[in-house]
């Protein structure tokens, strides 16, 4: 159960990361029904972003532009997004998956040729930190620029590992050419996803009528419904495992019933209750569960952190969008689990101990 429940709620909390960690939480956007990556610009300067910038739970508001090209290298080419970013962008998720370089630092001053790409995109066109690469852009006319590697990332989500490339928002704004305070849009980073509707819903209250905020659940239904489906499973998990559990203590209860038979008839007739004797046969199946709560723990806590450190199991990353289980372990849920347990399996003990009050002291004493 442990296991179950780390494993899922890890997975979830693993892919919802890496998906806010490429596209945020939340994107503002202009209001259209193209719903191409390309989008038309809006000004960079709102009277609403203190307004958001105060809703409980936001981490962050920073700008973004996006636009397609080519990257070439090593006569090799690469279709991709880039990703154009500011100053103020937080970098705390891609820092987190960089396996090679750094972040690079953008100013609003000055022009950065420094991009950051993806191991997949690295392998294919055989690039390294430092590297030259020409990236095309599709417009008319077609530009060429080149940029230099600065950061190597790995996300082991491959649908965004191959496709984006982030670099910095003034290279589209030139590209498209823009204004410095144009952008295609806001990125606003939240601190609990649990609240991502509600804080969507402010948002979408604060900014003008001529824009929309979406959230990733809207942006990505695909893969959040696909998450959502794993609560069900664990569910169903959870629910025949306490049932197997309840039904193999409840034979447990039974068979110490059988053999104690003797010993109910002896208490019965010195005076004992049926309740006092129950009381009794449920304490000693409480601690009976106790110690295979304990072992259970022992083992599953065990077995969580071997996986969380040393990644002992490894996964298809195009399937599963990570290379390893991912581990998440909640000192809530671990008790929620083991106070569960306990509860439903003592209800489930409430039947066969009412046998006790059903023996005959006469015919328990003579019992072999």
């Amino acid at each position: 159960m442990i296991l179950s429940v780390s494993i899922v709620i890890g997975f979830q909390k693993s892919v919802r990361q890496k998906v806010s960690g490429f596209d945020a939480h939340i994107q503002i956007s202009g209001f259209s029904n193209n719903d191409s990556y390309e989008q038309a610009p809006i000004a960079q300067n709102q009277d609403f972003i203190p307004s958001i910038e105060a809703i409980d739970g936001v981490r962050n508001i920073q700008v973004y532009a996006q636009k397609g090209g080519i990257l070439k290298a090593n006569k090799i080419i690469q279709g991709v997004m880039m990703k154009g970013v500011g100053s103020d962008y937080d970098w705390s998720s891609i820092n987190q998956w960089i396996v090679a370089g750094e972040a690079p630092k953008y100013t609003d001053s000055i022009r950065s040729k420094e991009i950051v790409i993806s191991q997949n995109i690295a392998n294919k066109l055989q690039l390294k930190v430092g590297d030259a690469v020409l990236m095309y852009f599709i417009q008319e006319p077609p530009r060429v620029r080149k940029f230099y590697i600065h950061g190597i990332y790995h996300s082991g989500l491959e649908e965004f590992d191959t496709r984006f490339v982030i670099g910095d928002i003034q290279q589209i704004q030139k590209l498209n050419k823009w204004s410095n305070n144009q952008v295609a849009g806001f990125e606003v980073m939240i601190d609990d996803y649990d609240k991502m509707e509600e804080i969507t819903s402010k948002v979408n209250d604060a900014i003008g009528y001529d824009l929309i905020a979406k959230n990733i659940r809207q942006r990505y239904p695909f893969i959040m419904d696909w998450l959502n489906l794993l609560d069900t499973n664990v569910y169903f998990i959870l629910g025949l495992m306490v049932l197997i559990s309840g039904i193999t203590m409840m034979g447990t209860i039974l068979i110490l019933i059988l053999e104690k038979t003797n010993m109910i008839g002896t208490l019965k007739a010195l005076g004992a209750t049926n309740k006092s004797i129950r009381k009794i046969f449920i304490f000693n199946a409480l601690y009976l569960i106790g110690r295979g709560l304990l072992l259970g723990n022992l083992f599953g806590i065990g077995l969580a952190a071997l996986q969380y450190y040393f990644k002992i199991i490894p996964l298809d990353p195009e399937t599963y969008y990570m290379d390893a289980i991912p581990i998440y372990l909640d000192l809530k849920y671990l008790l929620a689990l083991n106070i569960g347990t306990i509860f439903i399996t003592a209800l489930m003990m409430l039947w066969p101990s009412h046998i006790i009050s059903r023996i005959s002291p006469i015919k328990a004493l003579r019992f072999d």
